[in-house]
Formats: structure tokens, sequence, C-alpha cells
């Protein structure tokens, strides 16, 4: 929501990659860390010679654990530590998906970020219901096909909600 002014969510678009009983974890996708893939792969001492690949930004996927890297990409695959988010996402923490990427035979689509967003059991379920989240099922076409800094308004859109109307207050019947 517009009206959300913690300074880790305030206008991004995140998406949930697990919820339970337990509490949900999510990837913060729509915040550039000002870092390109090419700095990672130096520090991991993976070679890419595509400028476009080197090029690629690294999104600050939460506010939680900045030191480790996740992939969210399409189609799944088969990594050494990965999760099958959907028949149609995974979502990837080893060295071996990355190595791909850099040789050009990763996934197609990737979105590459430091750290997570994460919430403890009914934590993310009080968020919502004090209003702090639009929510929409995930639409990947989206995920991978907009600009980073075009995305929360993206995302608005495709709910056909104008940002600019909203109110932070809601109240209950």
């Amino acid at each position: 929501m517009p009206s959300l002014n913690d300074p880790n969510f305030q206008r991004t678009v995140t998406y949930i990659c697990e919820h339970d009983d337990n509490g949900a974890m999510g990837l913060i996708l729509s915040r550039a860390t000002g870092t390109r893939l090419s700095e990672l792969f130096q520090q991991l001492d993976i070679s890419c010679e595509d400028p476009e690949i080197n090029n690629r930004a690294i999104m600050a996927g939460g506010p939680v654990g900045a030191q480790n890297g996740f992939i969210l990409h399409r189609p799944p695959g088969q990594w050494e530590t990965s999760l099958q988010i959907t028949n149609e996402l995974g979502l990837t923490t080893s060295r071996d998906i990355l190595e791909s990427i850099a040789l050009g035979n990763g996934p197609k689509d990737i979105i590459i970020t430091l750290g997570y967003a994460g919430w403890g059991a009914g934590q993310l379920e009080q968020e919502l219901a004090t209003n702090a989240w639009l929510t929409h099922p995930a639409e990947t076409d989206l995920i991978f096909s907009t600009p980073t800094n075009q995305l929360w308004q993206a995302a608005a859109n495709a709910l056909g909600v104008d940002l600019n109307l909203l109110s932070g207050e809601s109240g209950h019947a």
C-alpha cells in the first residue's frame, strides 16, 4: 500500500515464496542494490563473458540475511539447493545455477536478490488485516518482463488499482 512507511518495504513488490503456520518468506523484487551480477561473479571467481548477463542488477531481497543470495527463476530446473515454488517457478541458492547463468545455460528468466523478507507465525496475516499490503496472485510475465523501477506501478495496474486514490485507512464491519 502507498501508506506503508516501513523503509524496507515502502513502494515495493514482494513475492511470497513460502507461507505456512510457522510464518512466511518472500523476496522483494523491485529494489536494486546498485550491485551488478559481474561483481558477484568476481567475488565467487566465476567467469562470464556476456556483457548483458554481467550488467544484470542484483535486488535487495529483504532485510534478513543480506549476505545470502537467492535466485528466483523460471523454469525451475534441477539445481543443488533449489525449491520448486510452482510448476513455473523455482528458488535456488546454490552456486551451480550462477555458473550456468555465467555460461549462458541458466534459466531463461532470473531475478537475483541478496537477503529475503521474513515474517513470524501470524505476522503477515496481521499486516494484511491492517491493510498494509495489496495482494494479487503472482503473474510471472509481469515479474520477469517489467523494468524494476516500474514494477510497483505495474503490479497495481494489474490489479486495476490507481495507487494515487488509495487510502491507508480501512474499515471493518
